[in-house]
C-alpha cells in the first residue's frame, strides 16, 4: 500500500528525459494540488469533480465504514508535498540559473518539492475532529565543494487543515467524511500559478485505516449498501480499497482495513508491478520502454537530468546500474490466465500458433448476449459489473453505447469495443478506433437489435425435400 501512495504523491513530479529544460517539466504539479482559497477563487468558485487534476483549495472525502467491535478506531494521515524552491549563488552571491564546478558536476536552479504528512489518530465516534497539516516557512543552505558558490532551497508557510466527521448511519454503519482545506492566502488573486504553488499542497492524497471495523467499496459495495455508497460525496478524489485483493469475492461486497483516497482515479486494491525497480514518476508507463529511453539519453543530457533533481539522478543512477536479470523482468508478465491443463481436441489454436487468428473478424462476428446475437452497428446499455470493474467505466453505468467490433483475446475471453452514444467525439473515436471495452455480460441489448450470425449465414441452405420436389 505504501508504494501504491508514494507513487500517486510523486506522480508526475519530473518526467522523462527528466530535464529542466524539458518542455513538459516545465508544467509540473498537475494532481491534487490545493491552492489558498484566495487565489483558486479568484474567478468564481471552483467546481466540484471525483478527478483530482483541477485546481481547488480543499478536497473532500466520503467513504463507507462497517464496525466490528465498540471500541474501533480510526488512523488517519493526510500526504502531501510542500514546493521547495532551489536557488543556485555564485561564489559572490549572485542567483544564477545554471553554475559549473570544479569537480565536474553542474548545479541548476529549479523548483523541488518535500514530503510531508500529518497524523490522527481517533475512536470512532459521531464528533468531529479537526488538525493541523500545514507546514512551516524554511531556508536550508548548502555550500558548494571549493567555494563554487552555494545552493539556497526556500520554502513558504503552508496553512492547511484536516475535519474528519463520523456520522451514523445505522447500527454497524458509518459514513466517514475528511475535509482537508487549504487555509492560506497567496495575497494576490492575479499572482502567476508558478508563485501561488508555493502556498500550495501538491500531490495531496489520504491514507486511513481501521482497528475494529472495515472500510466498504464503493465501487462494489454490495446490494444492502448500494443507496449509502450513492449517497457519499467525493470532491477531487476517489476513495479505494487498499491492501492486496481477497482470493475469493466476499457476497456482501468487497471490504478491507485500509483505503487510499487519491486525487488520481484507480481501482480497489491498486497494486505496483512486482518487477518494477522503482519509481519513473509515471504510474500509468511501461518501464521496459522508459528504462531503454533513459539509457538512450547522451552524456550531455543526463548531465542536466542529474543537475535538475536528486530524484532524477536517482533514476538515472539505477538505470546506469540495473542488472540483466532485473531489465529482462521488465518485459512484462501474464497474470490473468488460467492453467491450460488438458486442450479440448476441437480447441482453436493458440493465438502465437500459425493460423491462431483465422476466421476471425471483429468488424463481423458476433456473440450472443442475453439469447441476442450482438455484434457491429448494435446499440447496448452499459452495465459495468462491480466487482473488478475498472473504476472509470463505472462512470458509464446506464450509458447507451454502439458496439463498432467484437475482440477475442489471447486468454480467449470476449470483448465488445464500443463507442458512447452521447460523447460528442464518439465519431472521431471510432475513426481513430479508439474504443472502450467491456465483457458482454456487462452490456444490455436493446431490442429489435438482432444481427446474423455470421457462421450460420455461411452455412449452405439444405436442397429441397422430395415433396417440395
Amino acid at each position: 500500500m505504501s508504494a501504491v501512495a508514494d507513487a500517486v504523491l510523486y506522480e508526475g513530479y519530473l518526467l522523462y528525459p527528466y530535464r529542466r529544460s524539458s518542455p513538459k517539466n516545465r508544467a509540473r504539479w498537475q494532481f491534487g494540488v490545493l491552492f489558498p482559497r484566495d487565489w483558486a477563487e479568484a474567478d468564481g468558485p471552483v467546481r466540484p469533480g471525483v478527478s483530482g487534476s483541477a485546481d481547488s483549495w480543499y478536497q473532500r472525502t466520503e467513504c463507507l465504514l462497517r464496525v466490528r467491535r465498540p471500541d474501533a478506531v480510526v488512523r488517519l494521515r493526510v500526504r502531501y508535498l510542500q514546493l521547495q524552491h532551489k536557488q543556485v549563488e555564485d561564489a559572490d552571491g549572485r542567483p544564477v540559473e545554471s553554475l559549473a564546478c570544479g569537480d565536474g558536476t553542474v548545479q541548476l536552479t529549479f523548483e523541488e518539492a518535500v514530503a510531508r504528512a500529518a497524523d490522527l489518530t481517533a475512536a470512532l465516534d459521531e464528533g468531529e475532529h479537526r488538525f493541523a497539516v500545514g507546514s512551516p516557512a524554511g531556508t536550508d543552505t548548502e555550500e558548494l565543494p571549493d567555494g563554487a558558490g552555494r545552493i539556497v532551497r526556500r520554502r513558504a508557510e503552508v496553512r492547511a487543515s484536516t475535519v474528519l466527521v463520523a456520522e451514523r448511519l445505522g447500527e454497524d454503519l458509518f459514513r466517514l467524511r475528511v475535509h482537508t482545506a487549504n487555509d492560506g492566502c497567496v495575497g494576490d488573486p492575479s499572482a502567476p500559478r508558478d508563485l501561488a504553488l508555493r502556498h500550495a499542497l501538491i500531490a495531496t492524497h489520504t491514507l486511513l485505516g481501521v482497528e475494529g471495523a472495515e472500510f466498504v467499496s464503493l465501487v462494489d459495495p454490495g446490494r444492502a449498501l448500494q443507496e449509502a455508497a450513492r449517497s457519499c460525496r467525493n470532491d477531487f478524489t476517489f476513495p479505494v480499497l487498499g491492501g492486496p485483493p481477497p482470493d475469493v469475492a466476499p457476497e456482501d461486497g468487497s471490504a478491507s482495513a485500509l483505503l487510499l483516497s487519491s486525487p488520481i482515479i484507480l481501482p480497489d486494491h491498486p497494486q505496483v508491478a512486482p518487477e518494477s525497480p522503482g519509481d519513473l514518476h509515471d504510474a500509468g508507463e511501461i518501464d521496459e520502454i522508459l528504462t531503454l529511453r533513459t539509457m538512450l539519453l547522451t552524456d550531455e543530457e543526463k548531465r542536466e537530468a542529474r543537475a535538475t533533481d536528486p530524484r532524477a539522478a536517482e533514476i538515472l543512477d539505477r538505470v546506469d546500474t540495473m542488472p540483466p536479470e532485473v531489465f529482462e523482468r521488465l518485459h512484462g508478465a501474464i497474470r490473468s490466465l488460467e492453467p491450460a491443463g488438458g486442450a479440448s481436441p476441437n480447441a482453436r489454436p493458440a493465438w502465437w500458433q500459425e493460423g491462431g487468428d483465422d476466421g476471425l473478424s471483429p468488424a463481423t462476428d458476433t456473440v450472443l448476449v442475453d439469447g441476442m446475437r450482438v455484434g457491429g452497428g448494435s446499440p447496448v446499455r452499459l452495465r459495468p459489473r462491480g466487482r473488478g470493474a475498472d473504476a472509470q467505466d463505472m462512470f458509464l453505468a446506464g450509458r447507451t453505447a454502439t458496439v463498432a467490433a467484437v475482440f477475442h483475446d489471447v486468454d480467449g475471453s470476449t470483448h465488445l469495443a464500443v463507442t458512447v452514444d452521447d460523447d460528442p467525439a464518439a465519431e472521431l473515436h471510432g475513426w481513430y478506433g479508439r474504443f472502450h471495452y467491456f465483457r458482454p455480460d456487462e452490456v444490455e441489448p436493446l431490442g429489435g437489435t438482432d444481427v446474423p450470425d455470421p457462421a450460420a449465414a455461411a452455412e449452405p441452405s439444405p436442397g429441397p425435400t422430395p415433396s417440395e420436389a
